[in-house]
C-alpha cells in the first residue's frame, strides 16, 4: 500500500518544501553555530545536582520502613545535604553560575 501511493504520488521539490520549519519562526543563522561553554557547564551541574536529588527519593521510601533506624538515617541525609550545600556554595564562589 505504501508502495503503491509512492509511485502514484507527485512530490516536487520547492525552497519551501525543504526548509527546516522552527515553530512558524524563520531560520536565523546556521544550526552548527558554536555555543558558550557556559551552557555545557551549567547542563552538567544540572544533571550532578539532579542525579543526587534523585538519590533522595529512595532514602524517603525507606525512611517509614526503618522505624528504629530512623534517626540514623535523619543525621545521615542531613550530612548528604550538607555535602550537597557545600558543593552548590563552591560552584557559586568560583563564579560557574555567572553569565558575565
Amino acid at each position: 500500500m505504501l508502495g503503491v501511493s509512492h509511485v502514484f504520488s507527485s512530490y516536487r521539490r520547492t525552497a519551501v518544501k525543504i526548509a527546516p520549519y522552527e515553530s512558524g519562526m524563520p531560520v536565523l543563522g546556521d544550526a552548527r553555530d558554536r555555543f558558550s561553554v557556559k551552557f555545557y557547564l551549567v547542563a552538567v551541574l544540572f544533571i550532578i545536582f539532579d542525579i543526587e536529588t534523585v538519590f533522595m527519593i529512595p532514602w524517603a521510601v525507606a525512611f517509614r520502613q526503618l522505624g528504629d533506624m530512623a534517626g540514623l538515617l535523619i543525621i545521615e541525609m542531613f550530612v548528604f545535604i550538607v555535602i550537597l550545600a557545600v558543593g552548590y556554595v563552591y560552584i557559586w564562589k568560583r563564579g560557574a553560575l555567572q553569565w558575565d
